[in-house]
């Protein structure tokens, strides 16, 4: 018999993690801004996504429209628990898109729309490393409602994850654009990404030796005999591709570092996966407690499996149509 839930929870964990790839650099070209001070460099910037970056967030709505089809206890639960972080994320999106927009179109006022593109990058990035951590610390529910407080989710973890998440973007955007630019503005990332992976590979550390003592319950799924074997070689591939995003900047290499660093995102997300499984919404509720009816989700995984491969179709035509280097000069989006 073919396990709905399970096929559900694959869809939600695809699109987000490419979510997070996408709208990860996305975020991290406007986190980045600050790095350089001249108005045409920062057109350079913005001109490596201006053609796709809505088309990025297109996985968030997947994901959130997915969780109210497959897993509708997941999403009310979760919302009523991080509706304050959810909310400031959401005002932040807005506005870094408005930003967005109107920025090509000012003159006097551009300064102002940058200040505006950087605070929403950072904002956004920030409050969705602090939805992450409030999420893996786990979530009170009893009798299939929140049962928790409105600050349930203020900690200092959720906080040192929100600077994580900030920092990954951060190297991201760094990575995307030693690929996508020349001279000035690549010989700026390529100095700046290697303190990047430092920090970002001491963040990490640090939240890979606190989840296990802070939560017994993944130290648990952790260290458990069965989940060890898949476990192990995570940290060990993390030292490996931050050595080779390290030395892929030393040698001027252009599309390495952002593939090294893919690939640091993925193993962090596996991580995630592994320390949750098979909590949907941790620590006490399955991916099958919190399922809706089969029929629900056989429905809605129809119109999943027809819309899903029109988003990636699209998605990577973008991608293609769009994929040379952007230079100080170039026409642009306007």
């Amino acid at each position: 018999m073919i396990d709905l839930s399970l096929i559900w929870v694959v869809i939600i964990a695809i699109g987000v993690l490419i979510y997070v790839v996408l709208d990860g650099f996305d975020l991290g070209i406007g986190i980045l801004f600050p790095f350089l001070k001249g108005q045409q460099e920062r057109d350079v910037m913005m001109n490596t996504v201006a053609p796709v970056w809505d088309g990025n967030e297109t996985w968030m709505v997947l994901g959130g429209a997915s969780l109210y089809a497959a897993f509708p206890l997941v999403y009310a639960t979760v919302l009523s628990a991080l509706y304050m972080p959810i909310t400031i994320m959401v005002v932040a999106l807005i506005f870094r898109g408005v930003a967005f927009e109107f920025r090509f179109k000012a003159n006097k006022s551009k300064h102002w729309w940058d200040k505006a593109f950087i605070g929403g990058s950072i904002l956004a990035s920030f409050f969705q490393g602090v939805i992450l951590g409030a999420y893996i610390q786990g979530i009170k529910v009893e009798n299939n409602m929140y049962a928790g407080g409105g600050l349930d989710w203020l900690s200092a973890f959720s906080l040192f994850t929100g600077l994580g998440v900030v920092v990954l973007y951060a190297a991201l955007g760094c990575a995307w654009l030693i690929f996508k630019t020349e001279t000035n503005i690549q010989d700026k990332m390529y100095e700046l990404m290697p303190k990047l992976l430092i920090l970002l590979f001491v963040i990490f550390g640090c939240v890979s030796l606190y989840t296990p003592l802070a939560h017994p319950e993944i130290a648990q799924r952790w260290f458990n005999q069965a989940h060890l074997i898949y476990f192990s070689p995570v940290p060990l591939l993390v030292i490996f591709f931050t050595w080779k995003a390290l030395r892929a900047c030393k040698l001027r290499q252009e599309l390495s570092p952002f593939g090294y660093t893919l690939a640091l995102v993925f193993l962090a997300y596996t991580g995630f996966i592994i320390s949750l499984w098979p909590y949907i919404i941790p620590p006490s509720i399955t991916i099958w407690q919190a399922a809706s009816p089969e029929s629900s989700q056989l429905f809605t995984l129809i119109g999943a499996l027809i819309l899903i491969p029109i988003i990636l179709m699209y998605t990577g035509l973008s991608y293609w149509v769009f994929r040379d280097k952007v230079r100080i000069g170039d026409e642009g989006y306007h």
